[in-house]
Order: structure tokens, then sequence, then C-alpha cells
């Protein structure tokens, strides 16, 4: 399955995530939404639409667990670097004696 940028934007939002999210997050995210919208916590006349609404969190939550599971990610270097700061800080001054850990 082939999924646009438009299709895992859509379903981010119907999960209410920001533009990152740890799988942690997700996980939590559609905890609160199916709780919140699950038919059995729905009233009688509320029923259909907390159906539909349950039904696309669901399809929201099934698009970004598979956008995920088929992302690939880098190993590089640099790639590793961008994505902690921590690490890209100590590579640029970390023999620096005033901002690093020294020469020593």
């Amino acid at each position: 399955m082939k999924l646009s940028a438009a299709e895992i934007d859509r379903a981010r939002r119907i999960l209410e995530l920001g533009e990152k999210a740890s799988l942690k997050e997700i996980r939590a995210a559609y905890r609160v939404l199916s709780k919140k919208w699950h038919p059995d916590k729905c009233k009688k006349k509320d029923e259909r639409e907390c159906h539909e609404k349950m039904k696309e969190i669901n399809k929201a939550y099934k698009t970004i667990l598979h956008y995920i599971e088929n992302y690939n990610y880098s190993f590089a270097e640099e790639k590793v670097l961008e994505d902690s700061p921590e690490e890209r800080w100590k590579k640029q001054f970390g023999r620096d004696p005033t901002w690093g850990e020294g020469w020593g």
C-alpha cells in the first residue's frame, strides 16, 4: 500500500498529532480518541456519529502505523547527528576547553 503525503497528514490530523510524534504519543492519542468516540460510550442518539468517527480514527491509526512500519531509517552518522542535538554538540565542541569536555 503506497501512501501519499496528504493521506498521512490527514491521518495525523484525525489523531490530533503534531508534525512530530513518537510511537508512544501515537498510541496514547489513539487510546484517548477511542475512549471518547467508542460507540459503547455514546448516547443512543449519537451512536451513528460515534460509529463513523471510530471508523475514521481506526483508519487513521492504521495509516500512521503502516507509514512508520515501512519508513526507512538512516543510520548514517550525518543523520544521527541531525536527529540528536547532543551528539552534534559533542562532535562539534567536544574537544573545546570552553564549550566541550576539554582536552583531558
